[in-house]
């Protein structure tokens, strides 16, 4: 059985697009698009992150069509070339995944409105102006396949806020509407938007807190399954980045052909919502 539970033409010929690729769940789902055959756009802000990504990539599928372009999603004209130098290289993208985007910890009292600002923004437009630009291309594709889709990756934040993150959970909940709206917005044009809700996933970020961690001589299997008890996650453990690609690439596909405006949770069971 394939470990990646799809199969390996699954997706051939189709286009898809990650941005904020080059790292993480990005990086994760543009494996598994690669490995499901599909050809694949993706973009990052850094350079050197982004060239270290693509390398392992075409190490891992030498024969994969591979675009990779540096970008700001929050640069419109940067974004809109993207699209172009995409469509030109790749042909025009049938799937379009918005996982750009990180956190910010702060509480009520300690965001000031310029952070405000920052945060909204961020959130919103990393998934607008992607999306505005990637919209034509995913309603020509959709006559050609029968399907096409824009996924977001979202964060459980959406729906259950933590009082340390006020902006992000704010901004999150945000986009969890948003998603909606243009579900509803695109369903005639038959390009389905869904989300994904992620809890605590193994990332860069956790991978910084373990080293600067006081006990030395916890090895990261404890100091993660500590901090899974810690915040009440039933499963135990962090979640993969590749168990977030692999909730993305389903509603990417055409397996999720009936799916529109909705949300998968990955987040262990720490969601305390039905």
């Amino acid at each position: 059985m394939n470990p990646n539970f799809f199969a390996p033409d699954a997706l051939a010929g189709r286009v898809a697009v990650v941005t904020g690729g080059s790292s993480g769940i990005g990086l994760a789902t543009a494996d598994l698009l690669l490995s499901c055959g599909a050809a694949v756009a993706v973009c990052g802000r850094d350079a050197q992150r982004l060239d270290a990504a693509v390398a392992g990539l075409r190490e891992r599928h030498p024969q994969a069509r591979l675009h990779a372009q540096t970008c700001d999603v929050l640069d419109k004209a940067a974004v809109q070339a993207f699209a172009e130098a995409s469509q030109a290289a790749l042909g025009p993208a049938a799937m379009l995944i918005n996982n750009a985007g990180q956190g910010r910890v702060s509480t009520f009292a300690d965001t000031p409105d310029e952070a405000w600002t920052q945060e909204l923004h961020l959130k919103f437009f990393s998934v607008i102006h992607p999306t505005r630009a990637f919209l034509p291309q995913l309603v020509q594709q959709r006559q050609v396949w029968g399907d096409a889709s824009v996924t977001c990756a979202n964060s459980l934040l959406a729906r259950q806020p933590e009082p340390h993150m006020v902006a992000t959970s704010a901004a999150r909940a945000g986009l969890l509407n948003l998603v909606r709206s243009m579900a509803t917005e695109f369903a005639p044009q038959g390009v389905r938007v869904n989300g994904i809700l992620i809890g605590l996933v193994e990332s860069g970020q956790w991978r910084r807190r373990f080293d600067a961690r006081e006990d030395k001589s916890q090895d990261w299997a404890t100091w993660s399954a500590q901090l899974a008890k810690s915040k009440h996650i039933p499963l135990g453990r962090l979640g993969q980045p590749i168990e977030a690609a692999r909730a993305i690439t389903f509603l990417a596909s055409p397996l999720a052909s009936y799916t529109t405006g909705g949300h998968i949770d990955i987040s262990g069971g720490h969601s305390r919502h039905a």
